[in-house]
């Protein structure tokens, strides 16, 4: 990688201008992890307390709205809070973005609870949780303080009794804080909320194209700015939709680590969105940007 796309990124994180958008194998950073690094891993563990159908074994939308059917909705989530219960402690990462003084808005897209843990210590910033409609009808989204207390949310747009929200409002206390915490398929804590089931994903692809389910806060701060993307892929469809959505009307230059070679439809999803591929190992490059970071900072 030019250390140029290096510097950039380094600057615009200190300037506020990188949203950092965290995937499932940011967990661990390659180490040996006691909670799921990847859907793979995560529909494992869930098979494994349960039987369901070989057609779902590998599938875990599948898998979830199989148990969800049979053995009820409590018991998926039990199920799912077990998986993520025991994390590791934050990471070179977690700390590294936490430290950020001017970071308006983190991305995370996997069920552990690792960044708000990092977040411990900071002043003014909160969560914005996706949420499934089948627990909290009526609401796309909830709002956490650094507490894990919950805050009211504005009542959403409704224009039938039967019919979904129209936005996902934003309360007052919200739009100050410094830095949103986004976790838009939901996180173990405070509250085990977790999109994961067919039915959970079919209500909010139902609306995402129009935005709907997406804090407007979010809408808002990402425009005009740049996204890293650390620790995703991009070879599911729901994977690539949610990261479409979320950066829609941002910039149009981003950046993925992906040392992985990219399936077909990753590389053209890269291509789409004017996303360039960095192909180091995510350790080495949180290093670099460790150091990058603190060489900037130092001649500031």
């Amino acid at each position: 990688m030019p250390a140029r796309a290096l510097d950039d990124i380094a600057a615009g994180l200190l300037r506020g201008q990188v949203i950092p958008y965290l995937g499932s194998a940011c967990v661990a950073l390659g180490e040996a992890s006691s909670v799921p690094t990847s859907p793979a891993e995560l529909v494992a563990r869930l098979i494994a307390k349960t039987t369901v159908p070989h057609k779902v074994r590998t599938n875990l939308t599948g898998a979830a709205q199989y148990i969800e059917n049979f053995k009820h909705r409590k018991t998926l989530t039990a199920m799912m809070a077990e998986a993520f219960r025991s994390p590791p402690q934050p990471n070179e990462l977690h700390r590294m973005l936490a430290s950020l003084p001017d970071l308006p808005l983190l991305v995370h897209a996997w069920y552990d609870d690792l960044p708000q843990k990092a977040f411990v210590g900071r002043q003014n910033w909160g969560m914005a949780q996706g949420v499934s409609q089948s627990e909290h009808h009526g609401h796309w989204v909830n709002y956490y303080r650094p507490d894990g207390s919950e805050i009211a949310e504005p009542a959403p747009g409704i224009v039938a009794e039967n019919e979904m929200p129209l936005y996902a409002p934003v309360p007052d206390e919200a739009l100050g804080w410094n830095t949103m915490l986004y976790q838009p398929i939901g996180s173990v804590a405070p509250a085990a909320n977790f999109l994961v089931s067919d039915s959970d994903y079919v209500e909010v692809l139902t609306e995402i194209d129009i935005q709907t389910p997406i804090p407007l806060t979010v809408q808002e701060l990402r425009k005009d700015r740049h996204f890293l993307f650390l620790g995703c892929r991009f070879d599911n469809q729901l994977d690539r939709v949610f990261a479409r959505q979320i950066m829609k009307r941002s910039s149009a230059r981003h950046w993925a680590v992906l040392p992985d070679t990219p399936t077909r439809n990753e590389q053209r999803f890269l291509e789409e969105q004017a996303i360039t591929r960095i192909d180091w190992p995510l350790a080495k490059f949180v290093a670099e940007l460790a150091d990058t970071l603190q060489g900037q900072v130092l001649t500031a």
